[in-house]
């Protein structure tokens, strides 16, 4: 880097270093085999904008400076002396472009690529003359990426060529990458060759980068989509319809819901080329159907006997085929009876049931778990019976409701004292269909009747007796009836003035323990008496008339005594 040292003093040393630096002119640099660009600094800027070009790598100004040039190969740009504006010297195309900045670096503005040249910054500080040459380089981003001249279709195994990816106005070119659903493709000479050119506009310097790809497609290929790219900008992806011939054919039965009796199927015929064949043969067993423009064929409202082998080729090659076993569900099933049946207690009912079915059948009962059987019918066997037979998605039910039916018969009849003792409750249990009365001889209180469940109720009435009764239970129905009758006694009243007193039966029993004892009391002293009477008429030697005649006397009054007692019992 060149310098200058000049030892003077006072306005005369000044000028005599000013001349030295407004004459100064830098060697050559293509001198010394390039020597020149050893450390010098390289800035890049962009296309169309301001440019900043920093003195000394952006070092701070030295205390002691006294002047700063810029200046390129062609001539002198701008100066600026010391705590004074700058002023610009250029007459050229930088006149109106360039201005210094505060920090002394050179700002450009509008940057074109002829601004690709060396500016030199000079600084007088001191006694010294120090120079720093700084490289500039323009840059220019591509302004976009597109792919053009689009193959129409490609074909499996034969190079085609794809398309032509484009991008203008760049500097440096730019290099066109090709990708293939997102992933780079690299040039291999065979399945993929790819070319490039760049062209150079005369006006504006800036470059134009093609390419082309040359591409060889796979079956895999039919949905791939492609794109190309340069620096971080992509192109629109684009897609080709690829063509290949048929190599294989499938048939497809197509149904809603499962395949069964009166329902329709449709055949579809597939084929694995691009484009698919438009025609086809179907072999409906064994019969031929030739379908044009499409691809399907339906069978409607197919029956059991439809089950058979399907097939399907294409019309100009027939041992291209493919075949399919298809087999038509049905399910049949009787019950028998059916409806409503009418039948008598104690009757048997014999039960059919009869399926025909193309796989395995599941029977279940609604109101048994199994086939129920009926030898023997009771009351309890009325109801509503459905089977439901499946297989697979397949499903059928019948029913029949079965009704039993019988004249009434009472099954017990009873009796017992009520909680309070002062009433008798009646029960009558009966069975019978349709549901019989019930009803009784006597008045009471308080009937209640049981629900009507399997042919059996239970009917009770509360009595309050009187007397001793014979009470009859009576039960109908519209088929005939039955009778019962049960015995029933009096009830015994409670003191209701004294809840405490005991009962009745407890102080009837009382009562005739004590008329027993004072008969035997009384038996006693009789035949004490009469024995003292007959040894005394002995020793006196009375009669014995009159004894007997008291004797008897005694003895009607005990029998009235006994007879009074009896009666208070009774009461």
């Amino acid at each position: 880097m060149p310098s200058f040292s000049l030892r003077s003093r006072g306005f005369i040393g000044s000028m005599a270093l000013l001349c030295n630096f407004l004459s100064y002119t830098p060697p050559n640099p293509d001198l010394n085999s390039g020597k020149a660009e050893i450390g010098m600094d390289t800035v890049i800027g962009l296309y169309g904008e301001t440019i900043e070009v920093p003195c000394n790598n952006g070092a701070p100004k030295p205390k002691d400076l006294f002047m700063t040039k810029w200046k390129y190969d062609d001539g002198d740009l701008l100066t600026q002396l010391k705590d004074q504006d700058a002023s610009v010297i250029a007459t050229d195309k930088y006149k109106d472009r360039v201005s210094m900045a505060e920090n002394s670096s050179l700002l450009i503005a509008a940057a074109t690529l002829k601004d690709e040249k060396t500016f030199t910054c000079m600084v007088v500080a001191g006694a010294d003359i120090s120079e720093y040459p700084v490289k500039l380089l323009i840059h220019k981003a591509p302004t976009g990426v597109e792919i053009t001249a689009l193959a129409t279709e490609l074909e499996i195994g034969k190079p085609t060529q794809l398309g032509q990816c484009s991008t203008s106005d760049a500097n440096p070119a730019a290099s066109i990458t090709w990708f293939k659903n997102k992933k780079p493709l690299v040039a291999d000479g065979k399945g993929i060759i790819i070319s490039s050119k760049v062209k150079v506009d005369e006006v504006t310097g800036l470059t134009t980068t093609s390419s082309i790809l040359q591409y060889t497609a796979e079956k895999g290929d039919t949905a791939a989509l492609f794109t190309c790219g340069a620096l971080n900008t992509l192109s629109s992806p684009v897609s080709f319809t690829v063509t290949y011939p048929t190599e294989r054919i499938s048939l497809h039965v197509i149904s809603k819901g499962p395949l069964m009796e009166g329902s329709n199927v449709t055949l579809k015929c597939k084929a694995d080329g691009n484009p698919p064949p438009t025609s086809f043969n179907f072999h409906i067993l064994g019969k031929l159907v030739k379908v044009e423009n499409s691809d399907s064929y339906t069978v409607t409202d197919v029956t059991r006997e439809s089950t058979g082998e399907y097939k399907c080729s294409i019309i100009d090659n027939a041992k291209m085929e493919d075949s399919k076993n298809i087999t038509i569900n049905y399910l049949d099933m009787s019950l028998s009876p059916s409806g409503k049946v009418m039948k008598s207690f104690g009757e048997g009912l014999a039960l059919t049931l009869q399926t025909h079915a193309s796989g395995e059948l599941k029977v279940s009962w609604t109101k048994l778990d199994s086939r129920p059987t009926f030898d023997k019918l009771t009351y309890s066997d009325s109801g509503k019976y459905e089977v439901v037979v499946t297989m697979g998605p397949l499903v059928k039910k019948a029913s029949f409701e079965l009704v039993v039916e019988g004249v009434p018969v009472i099954r017990r009849v009873a009796k017992r004292r009520g909680e309070d003792g002062q009433h008798k409750v009646l029960t009558c249990e009966a069975e019978g269909s349709p549901k019989p009365t019930v009803a009784w001889s006597v008045n009471g209180t308080s009937a209640d009747e049981s629900p009507y469940v399997n042919g059996k109720i239970t009917h009770k009435l509360t009595i309050v007796p009187t007397v001793n009764l014979t009470v009859v239970c009576t039960v109908s129905n519209e088929l005939g009836q039955d009778t019962r009758t049960i015995n029933v006694s009096t009830c015994k009243r409670v003191d209701k003035q004294n809840p405490q007193t005991p009962s009745i039966d407890y102080l009837v029993v009382g009562v005739i323990v004590g008329l027993l004892l004072a008969t035997v009391v009384v038996g006693l002293a009789y035949w004490l008496y009469m024995k003292k009477s007959k040894q005394g008429s002995w020793k006196t030697g009375e009669k014995e008339d009159g004894s007997t005649e008291e004797s008897k006397k005694l003895e009607e009054k005990i029998e009235e005594k006994l007879e009074e007692n009896s009666q208070k019992v009774e009461v």
